[in-house]
């Protein structure tokens, strides 16, 4: 599915200099170990290798730990993407089009495995401070599996530990930026947030 919903998630580089301090990643584990459920609106922006803004969205996301996530796009284009603990649903709105993936496929050492995964972070990324940039406490993860799709994934969270940006590069050039604003930490969800059934005369596509 050539959307931003294949290109997972990514944020704005600050341009300050950065100064190293072991505060983001405290506040990396805190989050995880303090954090089952999560709320929270965001604006994403996708630029390719010369800084090209190839597109916006903005959209919601929820996430119950462990494996349990709904990205929704809402504009410009209608798009979902719900991990329901065992598999991985893509819907595409426009073309009616579904893409299923075993969940330890899809999200293997995934951005998504850093917010819904087990908690065992350092298994799947090799942690790193980025020091301070605009305000925000930056880290750094790289995956330790080699065969994903992108490089690296930078979180970004205030002193008072909000995480409020998410930013990843590709293996194709490409950054994807997020932004979140209104982040509800353990918000109670409806049972039904994380279940997804193919629309009627939908494409279904699987491994």
């Amino acid at each position: 599915m050539s959307s931003p919903a294949r290109h997972y998630l990514f944020l704005l580089l600050c341009l300050s200099p950065a100064v190293a301090q072991p505060a983001a990643i405290d506040s990396l584990k805190t989050f995880v170990q303090g954090t089952r459920t999560v709320r929270a609106t965001f604006s994403q922006t996708l630029i390719d290798r010369d800084m090209r803004i190839l597109q916006k969205t903005t959209g919601t996301m929820q996430f119950e730990r462990p494996g349990k996530f709904r990205w929704t796009y809402e504009k410009p284009y209608e798009q979902l993407i719900i991990g329901d603990g065992v598999r991985v649903w893509f819907y595409d709105y426009d073309l009616n089009q579904v893409t299923v993936r075993k969940l330890d496929l899809a999200i293997g050492s995934s951005p998504a495995a850093l917010l819904a995964g087990n908690g065992a972070i350092e298994s799947n990324f090799a942690l790193s401070e980025n020091g301070t940039q605009g305000g925000l406490e930056w880290l750094e993860a790289r995956p330790k599996n080699k065969e994903g799709t992108f490089e690296l994934v930078r979180l970004g969270f205030t002193p008072a530990g909000v995480l409020t940006a998410m930013e990843l590069r590709d293996n194709f050039g490409q950054t994807t930026m997020l932004i979140f604003s209104g982040l509800e930490k353990n918000p109670r969800l409806g049972t039904d947030v994380f279940k997804f059934t193919p629309p009627k005369n939908a494409d279904v596509i699987s491994d």
